[in-house]
This record gives C-alpha cells, structure tokens and sequence, in this order.
C-alpha cells in the first residue's frame, strides 16, 4: 500500500487489509510505504490512527517508511492510492517496475477508472473516516477476489 507520505492513506490500508486477511484465515503479509521520506520513522496520523481505533484497528506501532525500488521484488502486489504516486512508483522502481503488479488501490472496486483514494491530510477528521471507508471497501475486494492465494 503507497501514498506520498506514508502517514494517512497507506498506514490505514495497511492496517485494513492486514485485519480482513487475519480475520479470513490468511497468511498474508501487508506493508505501505510512502513514495516521499517526509516522515521516515514516526507513526500514522493522529487521525488514521484514531479512524481505524474506532474500527477495532490499532495501526500505532507501524513506522512510516520510503517505497524503495526492491519493494517491486518483495511484494506480489503493489497499490497505490492515486495517480501520481502511481508514476513515482514507477520512476522509483526503475528497471525493476512491473506494471503487471501495480495498480491503484480503487481499481479493485471501480476497475479502469482510476480513481483517486483522496489525500486527507489538510482536511478534518471527517475526511479520514471517508477515506477508511473507501479503503475497506477495496479491501473487501481484494479478500474476495485473492483468498484462495496465500500472498
């Protein structure tokens, strides 16, 4: 899961679609990352982290990171939470990017629109509380569509 820093969207996907796997029984490993190092080490928003408490999630102990080209190694699949980190991705991955494993988170949802997981950030607490449910939403998917895989 990528967003730009690594503090709102992301952590909150991550979290997300961590639960829903564990919850479905499935071994899966999920991680986020940002596609900027503007808050390397330090924990999710307030915000992400008091939307996904409120849902019975607790993302406190993650720790924002950078997206580094070798994530496109690790992971068997890449979502992005909007367009323009979805072109970082592909300039930070370099001769690593695989379009085939890449794809904005929405897609799973709303396949082909390209829809945007909007960036909460500068907004009030309501915003984060969209975002989470838009995040769920795809997630659900994801579980349904994937379950049978152990990623």
């Amino acid at each position: 899961m990528v967003c730009l820093g690594n503090i709102c969207r992301s952590p909150l996907a991550e979290g997300i679609l961590q639960y829903k796997a564990s919850a479905a029984g499935l071994l899966w490993k999920v991680d986020s990352a940002g596609t900027a190092g503007y808050h390397i080490g330090k924990p999710p928003h307030e915000l992400s982290q008091k939307v996904s408490k409120i849902n019975g999630i607790d993302i406190s102990s993650q720790q924002c990171r950078q997206f580094k080209k070798e994530d496109m190694l690790h992971y068997d699949k890449i979502y992005v939470m909007d367009s323009s980190n979805y072109l970082d991705v592909k300039r930070i991955s370099g001769d690593l990017w695989n379009e085939s494993k890449t794809d904005l988170l929405m897609n799973e949802c709303y396949p082909g629109r390209n829809m945007a997981v909007p960036d909460p950030w500068y907004g009030a607490e309501d915003g984060y509380h969209t975002v989470y449910k838009m995040i769920s939403e795809a997630c659900d998917v994801i579980i349904a569509r994937y379950g049978s895989i152990n990623m």
